[in-house]
Formats: structure tokens, C-alpha cells, sequence
């Protein structure tokens, strides 16, 4: 079970509703658990996001690294690294 960082739980809770229409969670854990069920993942660089969304059948195609970093489920972190939530 992958542990995400306190960093990383705050950034979903402060940045749902740019996925969600209404609150998926209200606590670090209710964040923590949401994240684990949906299997979201923590990545390096926008590279990466890249990769994943397009092995993950989103079509990235033709997509600027500014579009992926922009796009509804993928979450900058203040480390630089990228959260994706699949929603």
C-alpha cells in the first residue's frame, strides 16, 4: 500500500475541485484512503505524467508538457513532483 506525504495529502485537499465537483475527502485520511482506492500515483516529472496517461489509454498525442501539467487530473506538488488522480 503506498503511503503518500503529508505534502502530497494537503495539495489534494486544498485542489480537489479542480477534478471533482464536490469534496471526495475533508481529512488527511479520508484523502489518503481515496488516493489508495483510486490508485493514484506520485511521479517525477511531466515526462512521466505523460507517459503513464498515455499507457493509461488517455490520448496525449500532440499535447504540450504546459497542457499535461494543466490537464484536470494531474496535480503539481511544491517538491516538483506530479500527483495523477484518475477521476
Amino acid at each position: 500500500m503506498e503511503r503518500f506525504s503529508e505534502e502530497c495529502l494537503e495539495v489534494f485537499l486544498r485542489e480537489q475541485s479542480q477534478l471533482f465537483d464536490e469534496p471526495v475527502a475533508e481529512t488527511p485520511e479520508e484523502a489518503e484512503a481515496f488516493l489508495e482506492d483510486c490508485m493514484a500515483v506520485v511521479l517525477d516529472s511531466l515526462e512521466e505524467v505523460r507517459d503513464y496517461l498515455d499507457e493509461y489509454g488517455a490520448d496525449v498525442d500532440g499535447m504540450t508538457l504546459g497542457e499535461i501539467e494543466d490537464a484536470s487530473e494531474v496535480f503539481a506538488l511544491p517538491g516538483g513532483q506530479y500527483l495523477v488522480v484518475e477521476g
